[in-house]
């Protein structure tokens, strides 16, 4: 371990943060789970309550992060570590999310890099034959799963070993633009078919006769998951800000820029399941890999002779998601064993590649040489089980143990200061109460919601 600590990297302006973090936001979630669930849960009822959950509590809790991120120059760890060694265990505890959730997400990834070069190479009718039969073939493959991982993989960890500026930042101008480019031409193009405009109103307009407690934890948990929060990406980014830029307007644009990409995966989807289906239900009985690699395709199919140019189309903008996420993810991880080992960059990604292959290996062999492995119960794997260990119960954890260390431990002050340094603070006396009293509880909702589903005893 060498004494000396490397240069800290940072941001070259305010815009190339703002994008980074919203391309972290921006991830699988908002394009396979956000129109399951507005699908399930009243459609314009579900996007209402969403967006006035992600305007308080996600800013919130966002605002947090990257203040405490820019206030000590740390990620998660040192963090902690800055108001005292005793309180390191919570960026430790924290530290270990993306840990868990790159060795899965990067499997994921290997899937939707498969599909997007399947559609670029023609087949699309080959996979709306039988999407079913086309998508457990090759996640059961011993060998072909684990190639499209391995360059998936490869492609993040390219990324990020060009450092902050010349990787991450130009990757993000890149694919972030593209992206939304992708999202927004193929909701019109989805909204021009015949019916859509049906699935369109579903989607948008309150229906509050199904506003129930199931519809705000839906729509609670949503937002906490598709945010990047509690897991180190946004404290870590934060570290990286200059201190000129505003962080509440910083928060407002990452928030807004999530709730756009998923309203836009929504138009996609939804209507197009009406069109192709004949009801939202088609949508709202499926989701995450079912929705994503089954339905959708067969969605595509559907549509004529525009169907396999819109699937491509959808594909390359599901990767730009992943990888975008992966990349904030990796960063992340590097950024921990930097500050914690005052390890160089290029040894540091060496650690994580390294681990990321060899736990990525063992996640995807849960599909094929583990697949007796069912840790959750009957047709589970080991992705389900990383899954909701980082998901489900870490993450809620991490965050409220960071919601009671800032408001009742340490105290607000000081991040109260680290934003007021940049901006005008107009929201914060409300925003101290969030993170002192109504995030703490919204929280434990969470939590307990999402662990009791799982076992069964409640329903989502």
């Amino acid at each position: 371990m060498s004494d000396t600590k490397p240069a800290r990297a940072s941001w070259s302006g305010k815009w190339a943060f703002i994008l980074a973090a919203a391309a972290s936001a921006v991830g699988l979630g908002n394009l396979w789970r956000f129109p399951y669930l507005a699908a399930k849960y009243g459609g314009g009822t579900f996007l209402l309550v969403y967006v006035v959950l992600v305007f308080t509590f996600g800013v919130s809790l966002l605002l947090l992060e990257i203040a405490l991120g820019r206030y000590t120059g740390q990620s998660a760890i040192g963090a902690f570590k800055a108001f005292g060694k005793k309180y390191a265990f919570i960026g430790i505890f924290a530290s270990a999310i993306p840990f868990i959730i790159t060795c899965y997400y990067c499997v994921i990834g290997g899937w939707v890099a498969k599909y997007a070069a399947s559609y670029i190479a023609g087949a699309s009718s080959q996979i709306a034959g039988a999407p079913a039969d086309f998508f457990t073939g090759f996640i059961t493959s011993p060998v072909e799963s684990f190639i499209w991982m391995y360059l998936f993989m490869a492609a993040v960890m390219l990324v990020v070993g060009l450092g902050v500026k010349k990787g991450i930042e130009k990757s993000n101008l890149v694919m972030m633009p593209l992206l939304i480019l992708l999202a927004v031409g193929i909701a019109v193009f989805t909204l021009t078919m015949p019916g859509a405009l049906d699935g369109a109103a579903y989607y948008l307009v309150p229906d509050f006769s199904k506003l129930a407690p199931e519809t705000f934890i839906a729509a609670l948990g949503q937002m906490f998951f598709s945010m990047s929060l509690a897991m180190g990406i946004m404290i870590t980014y934060g570290s990286y800000v200059d201190k000129q830029t505003s962080l509440t307007a910083s928060a407002g644009r990452i928030a807004g820029f999530d709730i756009g990409v998923s309203l836009l995966a929504g138009l996609t989807i939804v209507p197009g399941a009406f069109v192709a289906l004949g009801s939202a239900e088609a949508v709202a009985e499926n989701s995450g890999p079912s929705l994503m690699f089954v339905i959708l395709p067969t969605v595509f199919d559907q549509m004529g002779g525009m169907g396999a140019i819109i699937g491509l189309l959808f594909f390359v903008l599901v990767l730009f998601a992943a990888l975008t996420s992966a990349i904030s993810l990796a960063e992340t991880m590097v950024s921990i064993i930097m500050d914690g080992a005052r390890w160089s960059r290029k040894k540091a990604i060496i650690a994580v590649t390294v681990f990321l292959f060899a736990v990525g290996t063992v996640v995807n062999l849960g599909y094929n040489g583990f697949s007796f492995l069912e840790p959750l119960g009957a047709g589970s794997s080991i992705l389900d089980l990383f899954d909701f260990v980082s998901n489900s119960v870490m993450m809620p954890i991490a965050a409220l143990m960071t919601c009671i260390f800032v408001g009742w431990v340490v105290k607000p002050r000081d991040l109260e200061l680290e934003i007021k340094r940049s901006s005008k603070f107009v929201a914060e006396k409300a925003w101290v109460a969030i993170i002192k009293y109504i995030a703490p509880v919204l929280i434990v909702i969470i939590l307990v919601a999402y662990v009791a589903a799982q076992f069964g005893f409640f329903s989502m």
